[in-house]
């Protein structure tokens, strides 16, 4: 079974080397000892969220410390070919279960996008507090993942931002219902944003299509059949690792 990851103090992890003493305190402390009971001798890995893991061995447990000794360190480096997955904000929990799914998949940023056919509107308290509640949402996910780097949670964006996003990146794919381009024949490139770009429950609208469109961006499809917002995203980006990633 694969040791449980714990998210650590970058400034500590940063000069982690085998043999040293890694602490998990705080809320992640008190995780690691009182709800996941972490114990002596067994062994975990602690990152810093930013590419370098460590796998340590706890020596001492109390209800909210945890202190190891570091047997390993890894550091992932950051992918040149980057996936970013633009969810339209969707009613219910649809929009967390695609970040949290796509999380689990190796996307590398999520953005929330305030579609026009968007039920759902964050404004002022609620945008910030949403916002925080998508961050801990793929937080959950990278630690249940055991990814060594937690995806970036970007502000939200309207369509004027996002057509200014899909015209910089290296490749932006919309996934369109009507679209005549299969994603799976779609060639990636070698470094650089790949933008996945999905509606809300009633699909991106015309004048969207056509602005992400002028800007770069290419109507794809999935398949033959019409997927909820909430998986979408994951199907896309499993469709774009099985033709790199997962090589």
């Amino acid at each position: 079974m694969t040791h449980q990851l714990f998210l650590g103090d970058p400034a500590e992890l940063v000069a982690a080397a085998p043999g040293a003493l890694v602490v998990l305190d705080g809320d992640e402390g008190r995780h690691a000892a009182s709800v996941v009971r972490v114990r002596p001798g067994e062994r975990y890995f602690v990152s810093d969220g930013l590419g370098r893991r460590v796998l340590a061995e706890a020596e001492h447990v109390d209800r909210t410390t945890v202190r190891g000794r570091v047997l390993e360190v890894v550091d992932e480096p950051e992918p040149g070919l980057r996936f970013v997955l633009v969810q339209a904000l969707a009613k219910g929990d649809r929009d967390e279960q695609a970040i949290e799914a796509a999380t689990e998949l190796g996307v590398d940023e999520v953005v929330p996008w305030a579609a026009e056919r968007s039920i759902v509107v964050w404004r002022g308290d609620r945008a910030a507090k949403s916002l925080a509640k998508w961050a801990a949402v793929v937080t959950r996910a990278t630690k249940q993942s055991r990814r060594s780097r937690v995806p970036i949670t970007s502000p939200p964006v309207d369509l004027h931002s996002l057509a200014d996003r899909v015209g910089r990146c290296a490749l932006a794919l919309v996934l369109h219902e009507d679209a005549t381009e299969p994603l799976a024949a779609v060639e990636l490139p070698d470094s650089g944003d790949v933008l996945v770009v999905v509606g809300p429950e009633g699909g991106i609208s015309a004048r969207e299509l056509d602005a992400l469109a002028a800007a770069g961006g290419r109507p794809v499809r999935l398949g033959s059949t019409i997927l909820r917002s909430s998986s979408a995203g994951p199907a896309a980006l499993a469709v774009l690792n099985a033709g790199s990633r997962w090589r």
